[in-house]
């Protein structure tokens, strides 16, 4: 799932995708999670800002469902542009 949003002057590209743990074998986990991808474009540039970043929830554990991810990934990805981008209107 993949979706695109216009904020600020930017695109924000959120994608959802079946959390896949990288590392040492850790037991299976009794629900599937998930993760938000997020890559920021500046609209007029098709190169994005940064490389794409991963996001989950708190602790490092993966969300419960995609929708979850989704809005996560959105709220991160506001969150950057704001912080990093908005200095003038705080």
């Amino acid at each position: 799932m993949t979706r695109s949003y216009d904020y600020e002057g930017f695109t924000l590209e959120i994608s959802v995708e079946s959390d896949i743990s990288i590392g040492p074998k850790k037991l299976a986990p009794t629900r599937p999670g998930y993760v938000a991808v997020v890559r920021i474009f500046q609209k007029a540039n098709a190169i994005a800002v940064f490389s794409p970043l991963r996001f989950g929830e708190a602790g490092g554990r993966p969300f419960a469902t995609e929708a979850d991810a989704l809005m996560g990934g959105y709220s991160a990805a506001r969150k950057i542009v704001d912080d990093l981008f908005c200095h003038d209107r705080h």
